[in-house]
C-alpha cells in the first residue's frame, strides 16, 4: 500500500512494507537470520496489541528498588538452556504460553520465570497465574495496567510483596487443579489458522480476578498466594548469566521493530528503523551459533510463531536494549543450590 504525504510544498511516498516484503528484504540481505512472512499477524498493526511493556526512557517506567551487579564465583559455561540444566522442570519452563489479544506480556515474562525459578527451587510442577499478575499487579502496586501494558520489574516487586496464586492455560480451563487459569484464548489476527480462532476486532479488556475462578479447586484466593523470597534487576552480561545459572529463567524487555515478526530461525538483531513498541520476555539461556552470540528466549505468542515459539537474539551488544532490562528474583529455597 503507498501513501501520500504531503509536507512543505513537496510530495513524498511512503511505503508501507508488508510482511512479505520486510521478509524478502531481510533474507536478501544475507543477515543472520531467517525470515518468514508470520501466520499470527496480517499486518504490522496487529502486533502492537501485543507490546505492551513499559521501558526504560518511558515516561511511566519505575526501576526495581534493588539492583544486583556482582558477579559470585559461579562457573558460566558457553552455552546454557533452562530447560536441559533443570529437566526435572523442562515440561514447566518449556512451556509456551499465548497472550492473547492483550498486551500482557509484562505480566507473562515475569510470572513465567517466577514459575520456572519456583519448581527449580521446591519441585513444584504447578501453574502460575498470569491471570492473577495481569488482572491483581495494577498501577498503585505495580505502575502498570493490565491488557494495555506493564511493567515486569514490579511484577517481581508483587510476587515478593503480595505473591501471586496458582492458575494454567487457557486449555486448563475446567481442570480444577489451580485457582485461576488464562481466561484469554490464543487468537489468530486477521488470518486463516487452521488451529486458532480469530481474534476479536479490539484489544480484550483487562480481566478482574478477586477469587478463584476454578469452583473445583480446594484453596481459597488468599491461601493459594506464593511469593518471590527476593526481587531485583540484574546490571552486566556477567550478572545475568550467573544468576541464571544458580537460579533459572529471567526476565527481560526490549524494543521491538516491524522486522521482528516475520523472525522465522537464527540470531535475530534489527535490521529496521520503525519502532512498534516494548515487549517483555522470558529469558531461557544463551550460546553461540555461526560466530554470533545469542541470548535464547521464549516469547508469549504460542508455540506457531517464530521457531516453536522461542527466538535467538544478539548477546553482547545490547540488541533492541535487552541488556538494559533484565529482572529477577529468588523463589523457595532457590538460596540453596546443590
Amino acid at each position: 500500500m503507498v501513501k501520500t504525504v504531503l509536507f512543505t510544498g513537496l510530495v513524498a511516498s511512503v511505503v508501507a512494507e508488508s510482511f512479505e516484503d520486510i521478509a524478502a528484504r531481510v533474507n536478501l540481505l544475507g543477515a543472520s537470520w531467517t525470515a518468514q512472512a508470520p501466520t499470527k499477524f496480517a499486518s504490522v498493526e496487529d502486533v502492537k496489541p501485543f507490546l505492551g511493556s513499559i521501558l526504560k526512557g518511558d515516561a511511566d517506567f519505575k526501576a526495581q528498588a534493588k539492583e544486583v551487579s556482582d558477579v559470585p564465583n559461579v562457573e558460566i559455561p558457553a552455552e546454557f538452556d533452562v530447560r536441559t540444566a533443570f529437566p526435572e522442570c523442562a515440561e514447566v519452563s518449556g512451556n509456551i504460553r499465548d497472550q492473547s489479544s492483550c498486551g500482557s506480556c509484562w505480566a507473562f515474562g515475569s510470572t513465567e520465570a517466577f514459575n520456572d525459578r519456583h519448581c527449580i527451587a521446591t519441585g513444584s510442577k504447578i501453574k502460575f497465574s498470569v491471570e492473577d499478575t495481569t488482572a491483581n499487579c495494577g498501577f498503585l502496586q505495580c505502575f502498570s495496567m493490565g491488557c494495555n501494558g506493564g511493567q515486569p520489574g514490579q511484577a517481581w516487586d508483587w510476587f515478593k510483596s503480595k505473591g501471586v496464586v496458582t492458575g494454567g492455560d487457557y486449555s486448563d480451563i475446567g481442570a480444577g487443579d489451580t485457582c485461576a487459569p488464562y481466561t484469554l484464548a490464543a487468537c489468530a489476527h486477521h488470518v486463516t489458522s487452521t488451529k486458532y480462532p480469530d481474534c476479536p476486532s479490539s484489544e480484550y479488556s483487562t480481566p478482574s480476578l478477586s477469587k478463584c475462578s476454578e469452583s473445583a479447586y480446594p484453596v481459597d484466593y488468599k491461601s493459594d498466594k506464593i511469593k518471590a523470597t527476593d526481587s531485583y534487576s540484574l546490571k552486566g552480561i556477567s550478572a545475568i548469566q550467573a544468576d541464571m545459572v544458580q537460579y533459572g529463567s529471567a526476565t527481560a524487555a526490549f524494543t521491538v521493530y516491524d522486522d521482528f515478526p516475520t523472525y522465522k530461525s537464527g540470531v535475530y538483531h534489527a535490521t529496521s528503523s520503525k519502532q512498534l513498541g516494548g515487549h517483555a520476555i522470558k529469558l531461557l539461556g544463551w550460546g553461540t551459533e555461526s560466530g554470533e552470540d545469542y541470548w535464547l528466549v521464549a516469547n508469549s505468542w504460542n508455540e506457531e510463531w517464530g521457531d516453536h515459539g522461542t527466538f535467538k537474539i544478539r548477546r553482547g551488544t545490547n540488541e533492541c536494549g535487552i541488556e538494559n532490562q533484565v529482572s529477577a528474583g529468588r523463589a523457595g529455597n532457590s538460596d540453596i543450590v546443590a
